[in-house]
This record gives structure tokens, sequence and C-alpha cells, in this order.
């Protein structure tokens, strides 16, 4: 019952770029439609390092806030009118919720929705779900799966999102697909787990060898160790199994040298998938003779829809796909500052932020 919950809560505010301050605040209570969530496990992605050294998100967030994004945890209060929900049930809540009656949600593109609500504020203790989410992004975790690796779910539903855009089974129809990823992180080591999971043939690139090793582990048939600063596309395709080049690339490192590396590695009729985004004013050269007489498909891509979301969490609970193995440490929400820092140094992957 709401009459057991606590009065305050322990929460991390960002003030401003590189400030943050955990402080004592009210647990909210949830109104009709609602529910309050105890988080079990909050995890730190690349987008809150931004968020962090930037001071606020232009989409998501404006400061003082609380912020984090990636969340599983229980039901700890119920709003009049919930019935999809039980008290002390296991879930996940996406951080956005579309409307569900748009131009872009009617035909099934609920990431490019035009009211796309977002939630924010999981490096606390609490977080209140807006009824909208309740409705339509908080799903129940399966038995079995833990609350750090559940805590996956919307990077993975964001990588699944991505696999969509590749048109894999149109490129599969004759075999495993030939792709590169740009980017070790968290988000281009699930997209190597979850492309190799589904038989395609998988080259990482990054300039850290430690995770190109994790790549490997995570199931990338090759990697290359490229250097920073671009121009790196002739040594890659010099390095696919014919010379030519690979079928599909995705950049998840959101470096625009990566971009033009990407759109110069793949082979005529390829496809480019410009995922991680750069930042805000950024532009890039495009050699117009390739992508013309190359056929060349480039596509940006954001988010992850509810769909993507459902099958992320089937995918995590999967005994053997151990993408787990990328969570650093845990760490409670009051060294969420430090673990933010250990990501910036490139001393941690992911840090999953509990309440003890």
């Amino acid at each position: 019952p709401a009459m057991s919950l606590p009065d305050t809560m322990r929460g991390a505010m960002l003030l401003g770029p590189e400030q943050i301050e955990v402080r004592d605040i009210a647990v909210p209570r949830p109104g009709p439609n609602e529910i309050l969530l105890a988080i079990e496990a909050a995890t730190t992605c690349g987008t809150d390092v931004k968020v962090y050294r930037r001071g606020g998100h232009p989409r998501m967030l404006k400061t003082p806030t609380l912020f984090g994004h990636e969340m599983a945890g229980r039901v700890a209060a119920l709003g009049q009118g919930v019935t999809e929900f039980s008290e002390g049930e296991r879930v996940v809540v996406a951080n956005s919720a579309p409307c569900g009656d748009c131009d872009a949600c009617h035909i099934g593109r609920e990431n490019l929705c035009e009211d796309l609500h977002y939630i924010n504020g999981a490096f606390a203790e609490y977080i209140l779900v807006p009824a909208r989410f309740v409705q339509r992004n908080t799903h129940v975790i399966p038995d079995g799966l833990s609350f750090a690796k559940a805590a996956l779910t919307e990077p993975l539903a964001c990588v699944l999102h991505g696999m969509n855009a590749c048109e894999l089974e149109r490129y599969g129809a004759q075999g495993p697909v030939e792709v590169l990823v740009f980017g070790a992180g968290p988000i281009g080591l699930l997209f190597v787990a979850a492309l190799a999971r589904d038989g395609h043939r998988v080259t990482l690139a990054d300039p850290n060898p430690s995770r190109l090793e994790v790549g490997v582990e995570l199931g990338a048939a090759h990697t290359i160790a490229i250097e920073r600063g671009g121009g790196q596309a002739e040594a890659i395709r010099t390095e696919t199994p014919d010379g030519k080049g690979v079928t599909v690339a995705i950049d998840s490192s959101g470096v625009p040298e990566a971009w033009s590396d990407a759109i110069g590695c793949v082979r005529p009729g390829g496809l480019v998938n410009l995922f991680g985004g750069c930042a805000p004013g950024t532009s890039i050269a495009l050699d117009t003779h390739l992508v013309h007489y190359s056929e060349l498909t480039i596509k940006g891509v954001y988010h992850h829809r509810p769909d993507t979301i459902r099958r992320a969490l089937a995918m995590l609970s999967e005994p053997d796909f151990r993408v787990d193995t990328m969570l650093s440490s845990e760490r409670p929400v009051d060294q969420v500052e430090d673990a933010l820092k250990s990501m910036i140094n490139k001393e941690a992957l992911k840090v999953v932020i509990t309440n003890p």
C-alpha cells in the first residue's frame, strides 16, 4: 500500500554542464493512471554522458533536472484506475511513449511521433511513470531475467530498430550479410551481439583494442583497429573478402568522420545506417558521384518503437544472449558522477546504478 512509501528519496540532479548534486527530494505520489516505480537498476548510457557534459538535451530535458533513462524496477504504488499492473510487479519502463494518433504512429513509425513524450529521472530511488507510459510502453520483465540485464532493454530496442532499417532480409536472401559496425561502445557492441545472434558476419571497427576484444566475445567475426580522425574507408575495403567493401555499414559512434567512412566502405548497392547522433549543427561532405553510380542507400536512424522494446525484452531473456558482460560495475545513486566519469575515461562500458 502507498502508506508504506518513504517521504524522501535520493536523486541525482543535473544542474548544468558537468554539475551533479545528489539531493534528498520528495517521493512523488502517483495520480490517476500513473504508477510509482521503485528503481532496482538504471544503466548509464552514452546519451547520459552527452547530457552530463552539455548540461541538458535539446529534445529531452532542461536543467535543473533528474536524469537517467534506462530503467528496470518494481511497481511501488498504483494510481487510481491502473488495472494492467500490480504492486510489486517487475517492469521495464521505456524512456519514451508515442501518442498513437498522429500520421507517424498510424504507419508504425512511433519513433517519429509528432508528440513523443520522454521520461528521465532513473538515477534516483523512485520515478513517477506518467499515464501514457503506463498505457503504451511499460512491460513486465520475464521471470529469470535480472533487473540489471532488463535495464538494457531500451538501448537494445534502439539497436533492433536500427537492424530493421538495414533491410537484412533483402540483402540476406543468399546467406549471411557482411556488416561493418563503427564504434565499439555499448551500442556498437549490442549491434554486434544482435547481428551475430541472427547469423550475420560482423566486422567491428574501433581505435580501442580492448573494446574490440569485447566485440569478439560478443560474436564479431573480424575486427579492425582503425585510426581516429577518419580516412579509413579504403583500408576497411581492402580487409573485406573480395576487396569491394561491405554490404551494410552501421555507424554507432556519432563521429562525423565515421559517417563519411561508413559511406565510403560499402559496396555498390549497399546500405549505410547512420545511427550514432553527431552534435547539433554537424555537416559532412558527400561524394555525390559515389552515391549516385553505386546506388547507395543512406539512412538516418533514431530511437525505438514499442514493438522493438518488446522484442528486446524477449531477446534479453535468452540465456545465451550474454550482453550483460558489458555491465562494468554496480554503484549507488550517490556515485552517479563517478560512474559517468568512468565512462568518459573509457574505464567502463556501462555502469548499473542500484538502490541497496
